[in-house]
C-alpha cells in the first residue's frame, strides 16, 4: 500500500505541474494592418487602423501596427518583434492580416519561419519589443492559423497602373509581379492561410481583372498562384473563370499557393476593401471569424 500511495502521489504531483504549466500558456490574436497604417508602430494597444478597441476581435487581441508606407523588407522587423513577443514559449497566436499585411506575415514566415527565435515575455516596451524569458530558443513561431482579409499577397493592378502615389516605397512591393516575387508564397512553415475575398468593387473595376473589392482582385485575395494576376470571378459570372472555395484548383486549372484556402468568397458582392475605422468591409468578415474561433 505504501508503494501504491507513493506512486499515486508522484502522479498527482506530475499532473499538478502540468496543469501549472498549461495555466501559464496564453493565446493571442494579432492583427496586422495594411497600406496607410493608422496606428503607432510598436504600440500593440492602438486600434485606430481598425475601429473601436472595445470590439471583440479574438482572444487577447493585439494591434501589430506598422507604418503602411515603407517597403516590406524594411518594416517586417516590427512584425517579427510582435511574433516573438506573443507567439513563443508556451504562448500561441492567431493571426489576422489585412491587405498588405498579407505580405508582412507571408514574408516573415517564408524567410524567417524556420529561424531560431528567443522565447519572450509577452510584455513589450514602447518600441514593441519584449525581453527574453528563460534564454531558450525555438524554431519559428507558435501560430495556429492565419486569416487574411482582402489579401494583397498577389499585388494590385492599382500599383501597376500608378493609381497610388509612386513616392510611397510600399507601392513598389504592391505591383503584381513584385509582390509575387517578394518571397516564396508556398512556404508558410505549414501554417494555413484562410483567405477572405471581397467583391464589392466599383470605382476601379476597369483596372482590376475579374471580381475585386475595389483595391485587390480575386487573384490576390484568393491566394491564386503564379507570377502575375489573372481574371477570376464568382460562379454567377460567366465572363471569367471561377475562384473556387477551399484549396482546389480554380476553374481553368490555375492552382492556389500551398497552404492557402479560400474560406470566404463574396458571391453577393457585399464586401469592399475598406475597414473605415469601424471593422467594416471584408475586415468585418474576418473579425467575426476571429471572435468565434480565435479563443
Amino acid at each position: 500500500m505504501a508503494l501504491i500511495s507513493r506512486t499515486t502521489a508522484l502522479v498527482a504531483i506530475a499532473a499538478t505541474a502540468l496543469l501549472a504549466l498549461a495555466a501559464q500558456a496564453t493565446n493571442y490574436s494579432l492583427w496586422i494592418n495594411g497600406r496607410g497604417g493608422g496606428g503607432t508602430p510598436g504600440n500593440h494597444a492602438d486600434w485606430r487602423a481598425w475601429g473601436p478597441a472595445t470590439v471583440n476581435a479574438g482572444v487577447n487581441k493585439k494591434a501589430v501596427n506598422w507604418d503602411g508606407f515603407n517597403r516590406i523588407s524594411t518594416t517586417n522587423g516590427g512584425i517579427r518583434d510582435a511574433l516573438d513577443c506573443y507567439c513563443t514559449g508556451p504562448n500561441w497566436c492567431y493571426i489576422a492580416a489585412y491587405s498588405a499585411g498579407n505580405l508582412q506575415i507571408g514574408y516573415a514566415l517564408s524567410l524567417f519561419g524556420t529561424s531560431q527565435r528567443f522565447k519572450k515575455n509577452p510584455t513589450p516596451n514602447s518600441a514593441g519589443q519584449c525581453s527574453n524569458s528563460d534564454g531558450g530558443t525555438q524554431t519559428g513561431w507558435n501560430i495556429k492559423w492565419v486569416n487574411v482579409a482582402g489579401g494583397a499577397g498577389g499585388g494590385s493592378e492599382l500599383a501597376d497602373a500608378g493609381d497610388w502615389a509612386i513616392s510611397e516605397p510600399l507601392v513598389s512591393d504592391l505591383k503584381t509581379t513584385s509582390a509575387r516575387a517578394l518571397y516564396n508564397h508556398n512556404t508558410t512553415t505549414g501554417k494555413w492561410f484562410y483567405m477572405y475575398a471581397g467583391a464589392k468593387g466599383t470605382l476601379y473595376s476597369f483596372v482590376l481583372p475579374g471580381q475585386d473589392d475595389e483595391v485587390v482582385a480575386y487573384h490576390s485575395s484568393g491566394g491564386v498562384s503564379g507570377s502575375s494576376g489573372a481574371n477570376f470571378c464568382n460562379p454567377a459570372d460567366w465572363l471569367c473563370n471561377d475562384l473556387t472555395l477551399g484549396t482546389a484548383a480554380n476553374q481553368g486549372g490555375r492552382a492556389k499557393w500551398s497552404w492557402h484556402s479560400v474560406q470566404f468568397r463574396d458571391n453577393n458582392e457585399q464586401f469592399d476593401h475598406y475597414a473605415r475605422n469601424n471593422w467594416a468591409g471584408i475586415v468585418g468578415r474576418v473579425r467575426a471569424d476571429m471572435e468565434a474561433n480565435a479563443r
